[in-house]
């Protein structure tokens, strides 16, 4: 279900991004126990393109305050989310952090691999954050049990937060732990090592891909512009544009295409015509979202 999942997510992304450049790609194809720490600047679009680059099932620590439903709970749970709390979603909540901490060093002792964002927060600016506590003590768990996963940095950057046809920058490195982390002082020295070397790994670009008004391009307007202005509103004064745009896009595009095609039947065109057409707008998308 996860590998089909991520066959679409990948699709949806192609769609969305105008270009997403990943570095290092060979880390990609990593097995074994992995702890990949990554900057937080767009959402649960970062955990989402970083997830599907990997060839590989990833676990994701994701804000707590999103697990509050039962059925939300249930759905992120599906696509291998673990809460992790802030103080600002109540005091109430913070020794659930342990299970988090706990489950992350379990998964990693299966050679799993957990996606951790090390700033514990989200800003839309591709300016890193100081860290928390949540990195450090997983792998001061995993440690304790004589655990030594290995680790990405992987650097996200955008050259803007809101909307389709941005360019993303995917930086990925390893990181070697070169003590255990026991003390108080070895969280600090840990979070200072890896804050300089991934601090070079966030690399935004100023290009400003520019959308072309072709044929592809007015075929999805009306759809994207409701969306828009619908999301917008939803979102207004947070950091979640992005990534609530691409999921509402994700999920009810193939119904608008499907409108589309049933229409287009209705007026008696003949279905190789409309999927040919429809076809051929897709593979001349490079030239819809073109880089400038």
């Amino acid at each position: 279900m996860i590998t089909i999942l991520k066959l679409f997510i990948r699709a949806a992304l192609w769609l969305f991004c105008a270009e997403i450049n990943t570095k290092n790609k060979y880390l990609l194809k990593t097995s074994g126990p992995l702890l990949i720490i990554a900057n937080h600047p767009n959402s649960f679009l970062d955990a989402i393109i970083i997830g599907s680059r990997y060839n590989r099932r990833i676990h994701f620590l994701a804000r707590g305050d999103v697990f509050t439903k039962k059925l939300h709970r249930f759905l992120l749970g599906l696509l291998n989310m673990i809460p992790v709390y802030r103080l600002r979603e109540g005091k109430q909540f913070l020794h659930l952090n342990e299970y988090a901490f706990i489950e992350s060093a379990r998964l990693l002792k299966n050679n799993e691999a957990v996606l951790i964002f090390i700033e514990g927060t989200c800003l839309n600016t591709n300016q890193l954050q100081p860290f928390k506590k949540g990195t450090t003590r997983i792998l001061q768990a995993c440690n304790a049990k004589n655990l030594f996963p290995q680790i990405h940095l992987a650097g996200i950057a955008y050259n803007n937060f809101k909307g389709i046809g941005k360019r993303v920058n995917l930086c990925l490195d390893t990181f070697t732990q070169d003590k255990p982390i026991i003390t108080a002082n070895d969280r600090v020295d840990f979070n200072n090592q890896v804050f300089s070397k991934l601090s070079a790994l966030i690399l935004p670009t100023a290009h400003t891909p520019k959308i072309k008004k072709n044929a592809l391009y007015y075929l999805n307007l009306p759809f994207y512009h409701f969306v828009y202005t619908f999301v917008d509103k939803k979102t207004k004064g947070t950091v979640f544009f992005d990534s609530v745009l691409f999921s509402v896009l994700f999920f009810l595009y193939p119904i608008y295409l499907m409108l589309i095609i049933s229409l287009l039947q209705f007026i008696s065109i003949p279905q190789p015509i409309i999927f040919g057409t429809l076809g051929l707008l897709f593979l001349l998308r490079n030239q819809t979202m073109s880089i400038t």
